[in-house]
């Protein structure tokens, strides 16, 4: 069961007391899906609740739009923002990538709304936690690459899950990370090497300028970073740690602190 003590304000739509502030609002953007004839804005319910109920925030989900958005009025609106994971990669044009092999799922989208979202909240300050799929986002909107299938590459692993058994099975442990000395996933956990699950085909390939590796797999693959140049907090996972968070002491230290970071943003935002 998820822990509402993780939300200090109080779970649910209760206001903190002595501000009229309310919750900070957290932005989730959507990917696009068509489902039968039409086409949605979708954001899974594993992120909204961890941002819910481990972060003790507002989720407020981001439609992808793209071109359509003034980011300033959105961003005017947000204390934070969290890059979910998705069925979806990112378009290789966008990091000068080969082209994808047939058959390879994009959401265009979805990267016209999250890459010039990356660099208008970097540009804020606003904080922003990035998971699987918005991992890779970040290092390629600050100007990093990808490998498109990192068990192709000799000495490193098969990061994916296998799609015919159950989530359970899926988002189960999988390898560990080594956390990097003196950074802020070593602050926050008590295991210098946690079990992690691991459900990608991507990955890092060449790191972003500015970002700080924060924990490796065994084969040497990339499995968080921080930005440590830019003014508000930006940290990412390839992992999935919104699984069961609440089952995990990582996981569970990682949106808290979140959300004392977005609260903080919060706090500094004008009536």
């Amino acid at each position: 069961m998820p822990n509402h003590d993780a939300d200090p304000d109080g779970a649910g739509s209760r206001l903190k007391k002595g501000t009229s502030k309310g919750r900070p609002v957290v932005g989730i953007p959507c990917c696009m899906k068509q489902i039968g004839l039409h086409p949605f804005h979708i954001a899974g319910d594993k992120y909204i609740r961890a941002v819910a109920d481990g972060a003790g925030a507002l989720p407020f989900l981001i439609p992808a739009l793209g071109d359509d958005y003034d980011w300033d009025e959105v961003l005017d609106r947000l204390d934070g923002i969290l890059l979910t994971g998705s069925p979806s990669n990112v378009e290789p044009a966008h990091y000068q990538g080969p082209e994808s092999d047939a058959g390879t799922l994009h959401d265009p989208a979805r990267d016209a709304t999250t890459l010039p979202l990356i660099r208008a909240a970097i540009d804020r300050g606003l904080p922003l936690l990035g998971i699987c799929r918005g991992f890779q986002e970040i290092n390629v909107a600050l100007g990093g690459t990808l490998h498109q299938k990192v068990h192709e590459i000799p000495s490193r692993l098969d990061h994916r899950a296998d799609d015919t058994q159950t989530a359970d099975i899926q988002y189960g442990l999988a390898h560990r990370v080594s956390v990097a000395a003196n950074g802020l996933l070593e602050k926050l956990f008590t295991e210098p090497q946690p079990l992690v699950n691991s459900v990608h085909s991507q990955g890092v390939d060449r790191l972003a300028p500015g970002l700080s590796i924060e924990a490796t797999a065994p084969d040497g693959q990339i499995e968080a970073f921080r930005s440590v140049t830019t003014p508000g907090f930006v940290l990412a996972v390839q992992w999935h740690p919104e699984w069961r968070y609440w089952e995990s002491p990582e996981s569970t230290a990682l949106f808290r602190h979140f959300g004392e970071v977005v609260r903080t943003a919060r706090d500094r935002r004008p009536l």
